[in-house]
């Protein structure tokens, strides 16, 4: 049964993967929540995890054949969605990547099933993009094409120029951005939660500095 954006946003909050403060972005903005689905590190809430990732992938309707995790969060990403998309029916293999090429063994820098057919993209969230960049390179190398890009949560603000870091990703490779939960869903979210509420108007100025629609 597939749950709602800010079931997720309650569950990351809960589970302390989604915090409130002062952070510092990637970008060198200061920030006053952050996500990192690192965090999410028991068997229970990678497995809740998980599901949300499959109910937003079947729920996208896109079209994939396959998933690949970028090193290192991708890794247990791709598995568990993995796991979690044959328990709702359906079955697809996964691979992810290793940061170093191994010369022994198996060697290579791919890890899992032959990167073939269309290919969904699976990280926690998108910042420089340059992790999904890789990706596409790595997946295109091997002759299959890049169906999608699986994330948890779509921080919906600027990248490098006017457009949101995603839809510089969605314009740039022609494939569509899924997200479990957007920002406007923190946003709604945050509203109805008394002991949350102080971090509201830091989140909306936030937003309005750096947002996109």
């Amino acid at each position: 049964m597939s749950q709602s954006h800010t079931d997720f946003i309650a569950f990351s909050v809960q589970q302390q993967v989604l915090r409130f403060g002062e952070f510092q972005t990637k970008a060198g903005r200061q920030s006053p929540y952050f996500f990192n689905a690192g965090l999410f590190h028991d068997g229970a809430s990678i497995g809740r995890l998980a599901d949300y990732y499959a109910d937003a992938a079947i729920g996208s309707g896109v079209a994939f054949d396959m998933l690949f995790g970028p090193a290192y969060k991708g890794i247990f990403l791709a598995a568990t969605a993995a796991a979690a998309l044959a328990a709702k029916g359906k079955n697809v293999p996964f691979c992810f990547n290793r940061k170093e090429a191994k010369d022994h063994g198996e060697g290579g820098v791919l890890i899992g099933a032959p990167l073939k057919g269309r290919v969904m993209i699976i990280d926690d969230v998108i910042s420089a993009g340059t992790s999904v960049r890789e990706s596409v390179e790595l997946i295109r190398a091997q002759g299959a094409e890049p169906a999608g890009v699986l994330i948890s949560l779509d921080r919906q603000e600027r990248g490098q120029g006017s457009l949101s870091a995603v839809q510089e990703v969605e314009a740039k490779y022609g494939i569509p951005v899924i997200s479990i939960a957007k920002l406007t869903d923190l946003i709604d979210y945050l509203k109805g939660q008394a002991e949350l509420e102080q971090n509201l108007l830091a989140v909306e100025r936030y937003r309005a500095e750096y947002g996109v629609v």
